[in-house]
């Protein structure tokens, strides 16, 4: 960092205030040290010597969001398919959504000199991989954009998926369609209530706060929101849940009482089709998912990709459980 400091001509404080990603850092001060850091080879760790030698690990680093949600199983299994075909192994790690978590979990997996990064985002800030891409580590974000950083982002079209979806309630007659998400600080969630927001509007039927309910994360918290939607003194007819695990909890409740309610739910969980109530799933192909983010990290680690770019994969209703939705009563 001494060396850092000389070069850029900046105090040994202001270079670890740029390399920890410190956002009140003068603009130019961080241009100054990052160009040093990328001359010189620095690596918080000391292993620039390795580095400038052009060593490799054939480890690349996946962080996802929750370890126990099987999407993220299902897609970490497709990026680790790709990467055994190209003679890597992959170190996975979950965030739990939480941001300071990412980072340290992020930086450790640099430290370890890893060819390159995917990483489902909890942060709202991704600069502090600026350093570490400005060294050469590849970095490709899956399922949600980075933020504050230009790079590699494969996503599914949540939107569209979410407004297929209740277009398709609608259709099938609902107009009290109650909403449960998970936190709305996470991109997917935002994506998916404005696309069921948007199919609302365009049906001319008004945003009712009271049948929306966010920060549902565990099956739980879907059964208690379903719980107290149904309880309204105009309850709803039918739920779109945000995620696999809100749509397990929606169906527990339902199930419970008895009630002849429809639910969509976003992706599909094992088990599915043998559901005894009716269910549709706003499906993408996770495995593709996966596939496409490991390939697109493997060509920015040869050096093949150019500029940063963004991909978007379609989404597609299926019917798990039952035929079709059910009609309101």
């Amino acid at each position: 960092m001494n060396d850092v400091a000389s070069d850029a001509g900046v105090s040994l404080k202001t270079v670890s205030r740029v390399v920890n990603a410190v956002p009140t850092v003068d603009r130019d001060l961080v241009d100054k040290v990052f160009a040093s850091i990328k001359k010189l080879g620095y690596r918080r760790n000391g292993i620039a010597a390795s580095l400038r030698a052009g060593s490799e690990t054939r480890m690349i680093g996946l962080i996802t969001a929750d370890v126990s949600n099987s999407f993220y199983t299902e897609l970490a299994s497709a990026v680790a398919k790709v990467a055994r075909a190209r003679g890597f192994q992959v170190i996975m790690a979950s965030s739990e959504e939480d941001p300071e978590i990412e980072r340290a979990l992020a930086l450790d997996l640099c430290q370890r000199q890893v060819s390159g990064l995917i990483v489902v985002p909890t942060s709202a800030d991704h600069r502090y991989l600026q350093a570490e891409m400005d060294l050469g580590v590849a970095v490709v974000f899956v399922d949600r954009p980075a933020s504050g950083l230009t790079a590699d982002a494969i996503l599914i079209d949540n939107q569209g998926g979410a407004h297929s979806a209740v277009e398709r309630l609608i259709a099938n007659g609902h107009r009290r369609i109650g909403l449960l998400m998970d936190s709305l600080s996470i991109y997917t969630m935002r994506e998916r209530l404005a696309g069921a927001r948007d199919a609302l509007a365009a049906a001319g039927i008004d945003d009712d706060p009271a049948l929306l309910v966010d920060g549902v994360h565990s099956p739980d918290d879907a059964a208690n929101a379903v719980r107290s939607m149904l309880d309204l003194a105009d309850p709803p007819t039918a739920f779109l849940c945000g995620n696999n695990r809100s749509t397990i909890g929606a169906l527990e409740e339902v199930w419970r009482r008895g009630a002849s309610i429809a639910i969509v739910g976003f992706d599909d969980f094992e088990m599915s089709r043998l559901l005894p109530q009716p269910v549709t799933i706003v499906v993408s192909d996770t495995a593709a998912l996966g596939t496409r983010a490991a390939e697109r990290l493997f060509d920015r680690i040869d050096g093949l990709a150019a500029e940063p770019t963004g991909h978007l994969l379609p989404t597609r209703l299926v019917d798990r459980g039952g035929s079709r939705l059910l009609a309101p009563s």
